[in-house]
């Protein structure tokens, strides 16, 4: 029966190719590998098909194609962020869907589907006008959004799912639709922070904002000094202004040679920041941190925004590697001291950093729109390097514990741009208040009742128990 199947399938690739102005891959075939394989070298998808996307329409053309043959769709752009493997699915990648249009009156730019940041700030800097990415600019703009986005420009003027005017999406039974606050606004609501679980989002026109130079870069103390420096940060920013979005960080510096000597395999505690407004008024800020200790390295001062991918420095090559986070009610003495235990060397974490959230974010009334936990002040993220599955289990099993000892401290919540794998998917619903997550369910039930759109965040649609069990059967988390 699965090779008629299978077979089946098969015969239709010629004729969705027919179909499509972009192309059409099915294992075995030059390109599926590299079409197929998300960012995190960690994880891999074995997809019936892959669908290189150029437009809306082959995008209407792969999810009736999925439908037909009773198979999921996953979406990907830059790979980022995956949950579930795109397995015996069809994966569609919109990497080659790049336009962008900025309009300089409204101050708002369109944005397709395969964007990515750094595309989106070098054309809006062109107007003096910035756009609310991420700390990567390598990032794609659109998972980005759908999951929330907490950039550098976040405490001043809120996530980037708060500054979407609409979005396109491409519904399971393939039909293209807009929402907005005005159409489709249940469907807009979800959409703003509740992740890709309702179809595929081909595009979204944003809010732009009028920042050209920004006071930007990071301090760099010795790690015995980890517990002073964490302690004075809390002092600095009790009364922050919301121009100032910052960070603490552990970093461990990985024995690399592109390393520079100075840093390659030490570790260091860092101060990072981005403040959006006067130079001059950077400047007196930072004066907390020069009249104190000098650091090793400081790195503060005024720069183009479009630079400002150069404040936390993240790769943007493919690489192998573990991501997680878990918010924080506070900073306390005693939660910095977990902290510190568990990220200085010899942790086999490379960053872990903790993010200052509130200003503009936590100003949004609860239920606005579906992201949640707005009134979570920190945000703790780490990364481990892991290029073999030893490494791979030995950081699993050590953020585990790490986690664990930070629970005294934690809200519970998770955020979930800063999950992959088996945790994003098992932990989707701590990402949003009870009475959310229900109602996230609800608009699953009328936009995905056959949960298509399975490979995102897991919200499953809100139908009666044995249809649900079938569902939830047909979806397994990926262990890595």
């Amino acid at each position: 029966m699965e090779m008629m199947r299978s077979s089946l399938i098969l015969s239709t690739i010629e004729a969705l190719q027919a179909r499509l102005k972009g192309s059409a891959f099915i294992p075995g075939d030059t390109g599926y590998e590299q079409a197929s394989q998300p960012w995190n070298l960690n994880f891999n998808h074995r997809p019936t098909v892959v669908v290189m996307a150029k437009n809306t329409r082959d995008i209407v053309e792969a999810i009736r194609f999925a439908g037909l043959n009773d198979l999921g769709v996953a979406i990907q752009a830059t790979g980022h962020g995956v949950s579930l493997a795109a397995d015996n699915a069809v994966l569609i990648n919109t990497s080659q869907m790049q336009d962008i249009r900025v309009d300089a009156i409204t101050q708002t730019a369109w944005v397709e589907a395969g964007v990515k940041w750094g595309s989106v700030l070098e054309q809006t800097q062109k107007f003096g006008l910035a756009p609310l990415l991420g700390s990567s600019t390598d990032v794609g703009a659109v998972g980005y959004t759908l999951g929330g986005g907490m950039g550098w420009l976040a405490r001043k003027f809120g996530l980037s799912a708060d500054n979407v005017n609409f979005f396109e999406m491409v519904t399971a039974d393939g039909h293209v639709v807009h929402a907005s606050q005005e159409e489709n606004s249940e469907l807009f609501w979800a959409l703003c922070g509740g992740g890709g679980s309702f179809g595929v989002v081909t595009g979204m026109e944003i809010k732009l904002y009028p920042v050209t130079t920004v006071y930007a870069g990071n301090l760099m103390y010795p790690i015995q000094s980890a517990k002073e420096v964490f302690v004075h940060y809390r002092e600095w920013i009790a009364n922050a202004p919301d121009e100032l979005t910052s960070s603490i960080v552990i970093m461990n510096f990985p024995p690399f040679p592109q390393v520079p000597d100075f840093l390659r395999g030490q570790s260091f505690a860092i101060v990072r920041g981005c403040f959006a407004g006067p130079v001059e008024e950077g400047e007196k800020l930072l004066q907390w941190w020069r009249q104190w200790q000098a650091p090793i390295v400081d790195d503060f001062k005024g720069m183009p925004f479009s630079m400002s991918g150069m404040i936390s420095n993240e790769p943007n090559d493919p690489m192998p590697g573990q991501v997680s986070s878990i918010w924080l009610r506070e900073l306390s003495d005693e939660m910095l001291d977990v902290m510190i235990r568990y990220a200085a060397a010899p942790s086999p974490l490379t960053v872990v950093e903790i993010r200052h959230a509130g200003g503009a974010i936590a100003r949004v009334k609860a239920g606005t729109n579906a992201y949640g936990n707005r009134d979570a002040s920190y945000i703790l993220e780490t990364v481990g390097i892991t290029p073999t599955p030893e490494a791979s289990d030995v950081c699993h099993k050590y953020v585990k514990e790490f986690k664990q000892a930070l629970q005294p401290y934690s809200t519970g919540g998770v955020y979930i741009n800063f999950l992959e794998g088996a945790e994003k998917w098992e932990q989707t619903k701590l990402a949003f208040s009870p009475e959310t997550y229900q109602r996230l369910r609800v608009l699953k039930a009328k936009y995905d009742a056959n949960n298509r759109f399975r490979f995102s965040f897991n919200i499953p649609a809100a139908v009666n128990d044995a249809t649900q069990m079938s569902l939830e059967n047909r979806t397994k988390p990926s262990s890595n």
